[in-house]
């Protein structure tokens, strides 16, 4: 690589390179990662080196903002440290009334704090702990019948009525009707007001001859698997509410799939505004509640991304419902659940390749189910770690790049600042939005990117949106198509 390549890399923070090269500035005497968050350097006071040695032998010292020592060693004790944090929070959410109490056991100041929640969670302190005291809610209503206000205090929140209101916020129901959910093979989740339910049929609905999803007018129904076990869940959509029915299996699973399904927990409102703040509120118009649909498990988020690399969108519906078909499990009405690891583990690669997979996406989907089920692999774990381990432990798996990366964080692990960077769909997206002359190239799309964050997850769905409609938006100029 050229060293004015090197320079584009770092002007761009571009975590992908770290540990490829490190970079030395001649007027600090320091070396870093490419991805320092410090102020660029002018391009004639940087020296690139291979290694952290090559760089201290050349007289740098290494930067204490970024720790390239610590990267190259593995050790990253900042991110450790916050992530010791969380797991504390997640611990014991009762033991923090405010956000002071974060930063104060956290050991950094306030802004560095956000800022470091941003980077590897997806997440403000304030969203930190809702999160930390609804799951610990969560798991409290399921296993016992202790008194409400108990439940709020334990977890931490303010009052009771606070309790109720942010429950039902992100669980489409009150924390009494949840814990009801032991009893119970049916329920209703009320839906956010102005939910876009056009939307979301057309997301469930977007592959009319698939064997494990059918929807049929207001009604969707779908073979899944329940705490591993396969069953047919049935959401009967309405304006302000969905019933949903299991066939089989716990309620409290139906309820995380469905949620899942309707991104309750999403903050749709706020992508919403951040496109109002920057000028761009054209992205969200007609739509401003939209949400991701989430898989229903993390290894079906897995399986989408793999089938889904380098090819059309309708080959690839082709393809899953071919594999549904030899691997999954009936669970009635003619519909499947989809092949859990396992059994996709006991496939070998020419029985894939008769179904038009290719060689490679046969053997990395077929390696990633052996790795999940010999345990080398701990993909269910990935959604209680941060989103910078998740994406580490990701990238480590062999056929898994940068693209199905970041579209199983946000498909299936539900974080809320991934990008799919080389997803065509993004940058036609972008170019109709921007009003761009061409599709920008990866370091345009992470630039613009940028602006979105920390909702960049949604500003995605919004911008497949832009281009499924393949049409120039109000007051658009000529612009020069490419083909996506």
């Amino acid at each position: 690589m050229l060293p004015t390549q090197m320079h584009d890399r770092v002007l761009a923070g571009d975590r992908d390179w770290n540990g490829r090269f490190f970079f030395g500035v001649r007027t600090t005497g320091v070396f870093c990662l490419p991805s320092c968050a410090a102020r660029k350097p002018r391009p004639e006071n940087v020296l690139f080196f291979p290694t952290c040695e090559a760089a201290r032998a050349a007289g740098f010292r290494a930067c204490r903002k970024c720790h390239p020592d610590d990267f190259a060693r593995g050790a990253d004790p900042v991110l450790e440290a916050i992530e010791a944090l969380v797991a504390e929070v997640r611990d014991r959410p009762g033991d923090f009334a405010d956000t002071r109490g974060l930063v104060r056991r956290s050991g950094f100041g306030p802004t560095r704090l956000a800022e470091l929640l941003r980077q590897h969670y997806h997440a403000t302190p304030a969203d930190l702990l809702r999160q930390a005291r609804l799951v610990h809610a969560r798991g409290r209503l399921q296993a016992g019948d202790a008194a409400l206000t108990d439940v709020a205090g334990e977890a931490g929140f303010a009052s009771l009525s606070v309790f109720h209101e942010q429950f039902r916020s992100h669980h489409g129901l009150a924390p009494a009707a949840y814990r009801a959910l032991r009893s119970q093979d049916t329920f209703t989740l009320e839906l956010p007001t102005g939910y876009p339910l056009a939307h979301l049929r057309r997301a469930l609905g977007r592959d009319p001859q698939s064997v494990s999803e059918r929807l049929d007018g207001d009604s969707f129904t779908a073979g899944v698997r329940l705490d591993g076990e396969p069953a047919r869940l049935r959401l009967q959509l309405g304006a302000k509410r969905v019933k949903v029915t299991t066939s089989t299996g716990s309620a409290f699973a139906a309820h995380a799939v469905a949620s899942g399904w309707l991104g309750l927990d999403q903050d749709a409102a706020g992508c919403a505004r951040l496109a109002r703040g920057l000028g761009l509120g054209r992205l969200v118009a007609g739509r401003p509640g939209l949400r991701l649909v989430q898989t229903p498990t993390v290894f079906d988020g897995l399986t989408w991304a793999v089938l889904g690399q380098q090819i059309t969108l309708g080959f690839a519906f082709v393809i899953r419902r071919r594999l549904v078909e030899l691997a999954g499990t009936p669970v009635g009405e003619g519909l499947f659940a989809p092949p859990d690891p396992a059994e996709i583990a006991a496939l070998e690669p020419a029985q894939l390749r008769a179904l038009q997979c290719s060689e490679n996406k046969a053997k990395v989907l077929i390696g990633l189910a052996r790795r999940i089920v010999s345990g080398e692999f701990p993909a269910a774990g990935l959604q209680r770690l941060s989103a910078t381990r998740a994406e580490r432990v990701l990238l480590a798996q062999p056929g898994l790049g940068p693209w199905s990366v970041n579209y199983v964080m946000m498909r299936a692990l539900g974080f809320a600042d991934c990008v799919p960077y080389g997803d065509t769909g993004l940058t036609s997206g972008l170019q109709i939005l921007l009003r761009l002359e061409e599709r920008p190239d990866l370091d345009a799309t992470r630039r613009l990117m940028a602006i979105f964050s920390p909702h960049r997850s949604l500003a995605t769905a919004h911008l497949w949106q832009l281009k499924a409609a393949g049409k120039k938006l109000p007051g658009n100029s000529p612009v020069t198509r490419t083909r996506s």
